[in-house]
Formats: C-alpha cells, structure tokens, sequence
C-alpha cells in the first residue's frame, strides 16, 4: 500500500507597513520580539527570548502569563537570508507537555511604498484542527502584534 497523504500545510500573506528589513528584523531581534510577544497583553506576562541568528543557531522562546502556565518554542535556524527569507524547524510545547515539530519558511519582498508582503508557509501539522488554529489564532496574533509594534516603531521615528 502507497501512502499518498501530504503534509498539512498552511499559507498567509500580510502586507505590513515597513521596509523588508525593518520587519525582518522586527521578527528576529530578541529585544523587538520581547516588545512585540505582549505589545497587545492587558497584562504582562512572562517573555523571555534568546536568538542566535545564523544557520544552525536556535531561538528560543518562552512565555505565558505566569510560570505555571508556559508556552515553550525553540527553531533552528535552516536559511537566513536578510531580509529576503528564513527558514525554521520549529519545535514548540504546551504547558500540558504536547509538543510538535513544523517547518516554517517565510519571505519577506518589497511591496509598493515602504511595505512588505510577508508570507508564512508552514507545514507539518498533525491535524487540520491544528494547524487551522495556527492560521486562526496564532499567526494572525503574532501578525497584529508585530504591525502594532511596527506602528508604534514608525511614530517613535516621526
């Protein structure tokens, strides 16, 4: 018998109003990252972020509202090409202990007046439950985040 399922898979486009390095480097900078992970929290809570950003290096990430209750990820870096693309494994954990390992490519390519077209592919889910919360919930979280803090970076400039 030939197993001819795919992986699950998905793929967002969002267009953010910044340079291709601005927001690439909004994505990868520890020191941005921790102001982006809460920007949107009525309360903080825990962030803590290290990134060694070269191929082979890893970021890790974690954070939740208290230190009971953390979310854990850690990606290793495959390509780095600023401010074009980068691409991950990304191995994350619940508080709960379930874990799940994905690959994520994202391009980051001018569009029009100082923006960018970012999109995220990312594949490896084990359930369409799972990785339609990804594009639900998590991606468009991280993506609301990371425009607020390019907007709050934008008005701090001028």
């Amino acid at each position: 018998m030939t197993d001819t399922t795919t992986p699950l898979s998905l793929r967002i486009e969002r267009i953010l109003k910044a340079t291709p390095d601005d927001v690439f480097d909004a994505y990868t900078d520890a020191d941005k990252q921790k102001i982006w992970f809460s920007i949107l929290d009525e309360r903080p809570g825990i962030v803590e972020i290290d990134v060694d950003l070269r191929v082979g290096g890893t970021q890790t990430a974690v954070w939740g509202p208290d230190r009971d209750t953390l979310f854990r990820e850690v990606q290793t870096f495959l390509v780095v090409d600023r401010p074009r693309r980068l691409v991950t494994e990304s191995t994350g954990s619940t508080p709960d202990g379930m874990t799940m390992t994905t690959r994520i490519d994202i391009t980051f390519a001018a569009s029009g007046d100082d923006s960018t077209l970012m999109t995220i592919e990312q594949s490896g889910f084990p359930v369409p439950e799972v990785r339609d919360f990804f594009v639900g919930e998590v991606w468009q979280g991280a993506l609301a985040r990371i425009e607020a803090y390019l907007a709050t970076a934008r008005s701090a400039e001028g």
